[in-house]
């Protein structure tokens, strides 16, 4: 069985010096994550329990000690996990029902390294004042806990909640950056398994001709997943205008929660990162 992962907020991080521990090393799992593992899931001395600062580093320990709300563990070995290139973004529209947390939750497991929520034209949802901050916090609070049920060591950024008009310029500036941006969109001419090919071409015969740009030298491909309503042709129109590639998945219309993890699915084979 995979042992448990706990995440350590920053300064409990630093203070431990996750990134530097080394074999033999002691640390103390204690606050509301040791307080889980020591009385919620029952650790004892000799069972095997990670920890990692959600920034890449992660230390594969075993419990030496147990309290009420503390475990002390002892390093077996550390590792460091870098960024992934190129990095996945998922813009996902606010969506009723809690079909937006279910998509954040599940893309995290796959893999995504950023999400960023969208006020759309059609979002039933609406952020704002109070409302906003909880439900930007819960969201921080789903992506955090599915980091820890997929033993990932770094945690995806949650963004700041954009418009549709801030979105299109969020979009530009990716795009002007060398990144990728694909709109999924049920009308879309272009399937999304037949744009990275066309966009990554395979060697060339003759070895006098330069290698064509490959998948790894994009800084980052962004997913944007519409709201239960769809996307406007107002929205379409407006993101294809500042570079967007509007895309299709397949021959059927996936549910807000559904259309984006699928989609980073397929990119992650499609990419190399699977």
């Amino acid at each position: 069985m995979t042992a448990p992962l706990y995440l350590l907020d920053t300064a409990a991080a630093e203070g431990l010096g996750l990134s530097a521990v080394t074999r033999g090393s002691l640390l103390v799992l204690d606050g509301d994550e040791g307080r889980h593992a020591a009385t919620v899931r029952r650790t004892r001395p000799g069972e095997r329990v990670d920890v990692t600062d959600g920034a890449g580093a992660l230390a594969r320990c075993v419990a030496t000690e147990v309290a009420p709300a503390r475990v002390v563990l002892e390093v077996i070995s550390a590792e460091w996990h870098p960024p992934s290139r190129p990095e996945l973004i998922l813009v996902q529209a606010l969506a009723k029902g809690g079909r937006d947390e279910l998509a954040i939750e599940t893309a995290t497991e796959l893999g995504v390294d950023r999400v960023v929520p969208w006020q759309a034209a059609r979002s039933v949802v609406v952020w704002s004042g109070e409302r906003g901050r909880r439900a930007h916090g819960k969201w921080g609070t789903t992506v955090r806990t599915a980091v820890k049920q997929s033993r990932r060591a770094r945690v995806p950024e949650v963004g700041a909640a954009i418009t549709s008009a801030g979105l299109v310029g969020w979009v530009g500036a990716r795009v002007s950056g060398g990144g990728l941006v694909l709109v999924l969109h049920e009308e879309a001419a272009e399937a999304l398994t037949g744009l990275l090919p066309g966009l990554f071409p395979g060697p060339r015969g003759d070895p006098e001709e330069p290698e064509p740009a490959r998948p790894a030298s994009l800084p980052s491909v962004t997913v944007i997943v519409g709201p239960e309503g769809g996307i406007t042709s107002e929205e379409v129109a407006a993101l294809e205008a500042a570079g967007a590639h509007s895309v299709r998945l397949g021959p059927h219309v996936l549910r807000s929660s559904t259309a984006g993890p699928a989609a980073l699915a397929a990119l992650s084979v499609m990419l190399g990162r699977w």
